[in-house]
C-alpha cells in the first residue's frame, strides 16, 4: 500500500496580503460549508458546483485536464518497494523503559473501524493529523487522510497543510475559490514567534484547485 502524501519542505502559509489568526478547535469546527473544489468527476476534485459552466466547459478543456492527470499519474508510478512487507523499526539507541511500556503497536491501529470512530469525534482530529504527518508511508497515514477528507478537509500540496472552509467563498470558479479558510498548522513551535500544532484562520486567500490532492491511492 502506498500513500500518495509525502513529508517535504513546504512553503509557510503566510502572505503579506493575508491575515493569519490562531483559533481554538471549537472555532475551527464550523457548520458544513461544503467541500473545497469542483463538483465534477470529469474535472477533478469533488466539491460544490457554483456554476453551470463546469458541465459545459468544452471538449478541449477536458482533454487538457486528462493530460494533466496522466502527467501526475506518471510521477506516482508504483515502486518495487511498494510490494514489500513493512519492516519493523529498530532504534539505533533504544531507551530503557519499564516492563509495562508497549513494545509493539496495538493491532487496533490497523482496524479501519477504529479510524472511522476517530473521524467521528471532533476532538480526535489531533490523532488524525498526527498519523498523517508523523507516520509517513504507512496504512495509518492513508486512513487518517481518508477520514480527514470525509470531514471536508482538503490537502494542499504546495503548503503541505489541510484546509477547510470557514465561510462560504466570496468567489468560486472552475480553477480556484477565494475566501476565508481554516488550516491546520502542523509545525511545532521552536521559539516565541511561532505557535504550531494548532488551527489558524486564513482570510482573503485564493485556493487554487490544482494544488489540491486527489483521493489517496491504494
Amino acid at each position: 500500500m502506498k500513500a500518495v502524501f509525502g513529508q517535504k519542505k513546504a512553503e509557510n502559509v503566510t502572505h503579506d496580503t493575508h491575515t493569519n489568526m490562531e483559533i481554538t478547535q471549537d472555532d475551527a469546527l464550523t457548520a458544513n460549508l461544503g467541500v473545497i473544489g469542483r463538483n465534477s468527476t470529469d474535472l477533478g476534485p469533488v466539491g460544490d458546483n457554483f456554476s453551470a459552466l463546469t458541465a459545459n466547459s468544452g471538449e478541449v478543456r477536458d482533454q487538457l485536464y486528462n493530460f494533466q492527470m496522466l502527467e501526475v499519474a506518471h510521477h506516482k508510478l508504483p515502486q518495487p518497494k511498494d510490494s514489500e512487507r513493512p519492516r519493523a523499526y529498530t532504534p539505533k539507541h533504544p531507551t530503557i523503559t519499564p516492563p509495562s511500556f508497549p513494545k509493539v503497536q496495538d493491532p487496533i491501529v490497523y482496524n479501519p473501524a477504529f479510524w472511522e470512530k476517530v473521524g467521528l469525534e471532533p476532538y480526535y482530529f489531533d490523532t488524525l493529523f498526527f498519523a498523517f504527518y508523523y507516520q509517513q508511508n504507512t496504512y495509518q497515514q492513508y486512513v487518517a487522510a481518508k477520514e480527514l477528507k470525509k470531514q471536508s478537509w482538503r490537502y494542499h500540496r504546495k503548503y503541505n497543510a489541510w484546509f477547510q472552509r470557514h465561510k462560504m467563498p466570496k468567489v468560486a470558479t472552475d480553477e480556484y475559490e477565494h475566501g476565508t479558510y481554516v488550516y491546520f498548522d502542523f509545525r511545532i513551535a521552536n521559539d516565541d514567534k511561532q505557535h504550531g500544532w494548532c488551527y489558524s484562520i486564513m482570510t482573503d486567500f485564493t485556493l487554487n484547485y490544482n494544488y489540491l490532492e486527489d483521493e489517496p491511492i491504494v
